[in-house]
């Protein structure tokens, strides 16, 4: 057997014990990273850690700490709740301000399962409350936060562009970004009709049952099932408040926006500075934010591209490009990776796929015969907008936070819709994406 199939097919273990045993795919692949490179491709420690995103993991330990701040502070309660009262609490908008919320999150630097985390449980908590479908408003959070996942300062964006530039393909921010939005949004509208959207009633929910919903976890007791007229009002409380640090950390945001998009300035640098800028008038929210920073993301982020890089340097990128081109078939060829990319991250990490993929992509699409900007648009596309799946992380959250629902019927639903992504996307993205020959 030769040492490039070695490493793939070690690349596909890590890919069954991630999923089978819950064991970060990250560490698991700096175990691999280990051992292909000492044992089969003779490589030195240092050659190993060659590998090693250095950039990407600034990116992702900045963008995370400054947005676990802002959590620790709560901002962004009070984003949640600005948000609901700007379109007046009407039940029928609700989950398209879940879509939204989530989906401006990831846009800023949240990582997904991180957006989905904060927004889930109230988003679900009225789905309950107003018997709003649990899949309708579960999807429209997940959506959304996969909308927003790949602007220019996104975890997502980031990683995805920083693979392009290290691969010298040719690659467009604003199109991978307006991909994702693009579908998610298509899809998130399709599933607001199909799960009963338009029949929402047209009532208001006031800020006091919104917060008491979020303190409680339960349905409340005031009126009824949604009705006009049921809703009470409250005195506003801490959440709803902006406190010195709350309206120092929306600065922080819209600084860490301008620096990126217009001074072109580095978004785990710029965020790490912002963050312990802030952490030095409210040491307290700073200590619990360092602890909140998604450390197993970066972990999973890290040790999966660090393999990456023992890969590229054992030529099995060039190995297992050449292999798909040799299908004979481009379009087909093309097809099939968006196909591999939606299967394997309904049942694992998303982010773990695109790191492997779109390296993998790189001798077939320097042919010349499919467009990389239009193709790694696809691929984006195709391998996160399955997180649906009751088997990933954001769908995971969404089954967790579903209060007053058959949890084992709420599965099968998460199951048969993510199995309707896994099928329907591919193709769809294929046909829009790569076909036109995009890049």
């Amino acid at each position: 057997m030769s040492d490039e199939l070695i490493s793939i097919l070690v690349l596909v273990v890590v890919f069954v014990i991630a999923t089978t045993r819950s064991i970060n795919m990250g560490a698991l692949s700096f175990a691999a990273a280990f051992g292909v490179g000492e044992l089969v491709a003779d490589f030195s420690a240092d050659h190993i850690f060659a590998g090693f995103p250095g950039d990407l993991f600034v990116v992702l330990v900045g963008v995370t700490y400054l947005f676990a701040l802002a959590r620790a502070n709560g901002t962004t309660d009070w984003l949640v709740h600005a948000s609901i009262r700007l379109v007046g609490g009407r039940v029928a908008l609700i989950p398209w301000v879940m879509f939204a919320i989530s989906g401006v999150l990831t846009a800023i630097g949240a990582v997904s399962p991180a957006a989905v985390a904060i927004v889930a449980p109230l988003a679900l908590s009225f789905a309950a409350r107003y018997h709003i479908s649990p899949l309708l408003m579960g999807a429209m959070v997940v959506h959304g936060a996969q909308g927003g996942g790949f602007s220019p300062i996104s975890i997502y964006g980031s990683i995805v562009n920083g693979i392009v530039d290290r691969e010298k393909l040719p690659g467009n921010e604003v199109t991978l970004f307006l991909a994702s939005l693009v579908v998610n949004l298509v899809i998130a509208a399709v599933v607001f009709v199909v799960c009963g959207g338009l029949k929402l009633p047209r009532t208001a929910v006031a800020s006091g049952e919104i917060r008491q919903d979020k303190r409680d976890g339960k349905d409340g007791e005031d009126g009824e099932d949604g009705e006009e007229g049921a809703a009470v009002d409250a005195p506003a409380d801490a959440e709803s408040r902006l406190t010195p640090a709350r309206i120092a950390t929306l600065a922080a945001l819209v600084a860490l926006v301008v620096a990126v998009l217009a001074f072109d300035l580095d978004a785990g640098l710029t965020s790490i500075t912002l963050a312990v800028a802030l952490s030095v008038f409210w040491p307290d929210h700073g200590k619990k934010a360092v602890n909140e920073v998604t450390w197993p993301t970066v972990l999973l982020i890290c040790g999966v591209l660090t393999y990456v890089g023992v890969l590229d340097e054992m030529g099995t990128i060039d190995y297992a490009g050449k292999a798909v081109s040799d299908i004979g078939i481009p379009l087909l060829a093309a097809l099939l990776l968006c196909y591999i990319g939606g299967i394997v991250s309904a049942f694992a990490s998303s982010v773990g796929i695109m790191g492997a993929l779109i390296p993998l992509a790189v001798p077939f699409l320097a042919q010349g015969d499919i467009g990389a900007v239009g193709m790694i648009a696809a691929l984006a596309v195709s391998a996160t907008v399955v997180d649906v799946s009751p088997f990933s992380t954001n769908g995971a959250l969404v089954l967790a936070n579903a209060p007053d629902v058959d949890r084992d019927r709420f599965f099968r639903q998460l199951m048969v819709y993510g199995g309707i992504m896994v099928v329907a996307v591919p193709p769809v993205v294929w046909l829009t994406m790569v076909v036109p020959d995009l890049g």
